[in-house]
């Protein structure tokens, strides 16, 4: 709430008016953006760079896909995307939400596909005709926490880095913004006082501060909150001020991470332009969504296709290693058509989990979590 001065003739009154709210309902456009996340993401781990995929395709992806290995390289970029778009989700989804909620609405989004996803990797990795080596049983069930990372077990997803980073955010989020009570003030103070600590946290190479707060995606996670309160309030310099630093800072750290133009063994040889201008296509896009230029994008599928996006996600990687063995070097199915029927085949597998799992634990974990106990 804000205050606001009104002359009577009496005098002067305070009284309390609401902050501007977001338009519109349901952003379907930025279910979309989702899924182009995870398809870029997915573009990377097929076509864009080497490792286990090089066994899978039997060569290089760079022979594979001669001309697309090099754009193909830039999807690892869909991580960032991901991330602008979670800064506003969860602003957005946390506001006006008491901590019970908010944390019972994060587990139950995350957990049962992930859960899901582990066991089924780990099945898959057990057979005798896949050449990848499964995980120990011991470091499966570490896996089921969601904190193998810190605790330094070997993951079943290569993905779930991007999960521990995302649980992180949630609970500085919930720390600061959430258990207080969310309003405008309380989260400019957030964004600031995250962007400024990051910054000196790089500065003080101390991997406790590295750890906490993330310096390397935390303008990205930033931007999209700023973002959000772009989309409350498209004239408040400050979430215009916030997002911008968060652009510039963002890029600084994605162009020195995955710039390699100069690197003679480097997979495909992205250059700092086309970091940074991925970078921007994530905040430009989900900007347009802000500030409901994308409004008319109102398709249902695309509430489908970000129901999608995140069994989708988990399940790409390695199971897509599989399958493009299975198809490319045993049936010889040609490269390009490998490549979609694996995406294809993924995205098939991902709507399988999101009837049988996550429309069926999501809302019952949900309410096992919020019913009061006495």
């Amino acid at each position: 709430m804000t205050q606001t001065v009104v002359n009577t003739t009496q005098g002067s009154l305070t009284v309390a008016t609401p902050e501007a709210a977001p338009r519109g309902g349901r952003l379907r456009a930025l279910d979309g953006l989702r899924l182009i996340a995870a398809l870029m993401v997915a573009c990377y781990h097929y076509g864009g760079r080497g490792g286990d995929i090089t066994r899978a395709w039997g060569t290089s992806a760079a022979r594979v896909f001669p001309t697309l290995h090099t754009p193909f390289a830039y999807g690892c970029l869909g991580v960032q995307v991901f991330f602008v778009i979670s800064g506003f989700v969860i602003c957005m989804s946390g506001w006006g939400r008491p901590l019970r909620s908010f944390f019972a609405s994060r587990v139950a989004r995350l957990m049962p596909a992930y859960w899901v996803a582990v066991l089924l990797v780990t099945a898959v990795f057990a057979l005798p005709v896949v050449a990848y080596d499964a995980v120990s049983p011991s470091d499966v069930l570490v896996n089921l926490t969601l904190l193998q990372q810190p605790l330094g077990v070997d993951r079943v997803l290569g993905v779930d880095w991007t999960l521990w980073a995302e649980v992180r955010f949630y609970a500085l989020f919930a720390l600061c913004v959430v258990l207080p009570g969310a309003n405008r003030r309380r989260v400019i103070l957030f964004c600031a006082g995250w962007i400024l600590a990051a910054a000196i946290a790089q500065g003080a190479h101390q991997p406790l501060l590295d750890i906490v707060l993330m310096p390397e995606y935390a303008p990205f996670f930033v931007g999209g909150v700023g973002l959000y309160l772009v989309h409350r309030d498209r004239r408040d310099p400050y979430a215009w001020g916030i997002t911008a630093v968060s652009f510039l800072i963002g890029q600084h750290y994605a162009v020195r991470s995955l710039w390699n133009a100069s690197d003679p063994h480097a997979f495909a040889h992205r250059t700092s332009y086309g970091v940074i201008a991925v970078v921007a296509f994530g905040f430009v896009a989900v900007a347009a969504i802000a500030l409901g230029w994308l409004d008319r994008v109102n398709w249902g599928g695309l509430t489908v296709a970000g129901a999608l996006t995140y069994p989708f996600y988990l399940v790409h990687e390695h199971l897509g290693w599989v399958v493009v063995a299975a198809l490319h070097r045993r049936l010889g199915v040609p490269s390009s058509a490998t490549f979609l029927l694996t995406v294809a085949g993924m995205l098939v597998l991902a709507y399988a989990m999101n009837n049988l799992v996550e429309e069926r634990l999501t809302p019952r974990l949900r309410k096992a979590l919020t019913a009061p106990r006495q």
